[in-house]
């Protein structure tokens, strides 16, 4: 279920990021339209892998209701984080898709 959350919480931030409010508030600068389509498609995929993820881990019964709840939860995270540090939203992300492959070795 760790796995399912690091890559639901840099998927959102991804998706947030695509965004040119968020883009610009973040990194100083509104993102190119080619970067805010790369931004929105990895994503949607760490999304669909953190779906893989809690599937693979408890099956298709529990692995969704584990996803709904990490989903929840990552968002939650996300949008709490944004208004008054944005720049430990942004840290956190990267820090979640440093610790993927750790997480991903501890779930095999």
């Amino acid at each position: 279920m760790l796995l399912a959350l690091l890559l639901c919480y840099a998927g959102f931030t991804a998706l947030c990021l695509s965004m040119p409010r968020h883009h610009d508030e973040l990194l100083g600068h509104k993102p190119t339209a080619r970067r805010a389509r790369h931004l929105k498609l990895a994503g949607w995929l760490l999304l669909g892998a953190s779906l893989w993820a809690a599937v693979a881990a408890n099956g298709w019964s529990f692995g969704l209701v584990d996803w709904f709840a990490v989903l929840m939860g990552s968002a939650l995270v996300l949008v709490l984080l944004m208004p008054y540090r944005p720049k430990l939203a942004l840290l956190l992300a990267a820090l979640s898709l440093l610790a993927t492959p750790v997480a991903a070795w501890a779930q095999c």
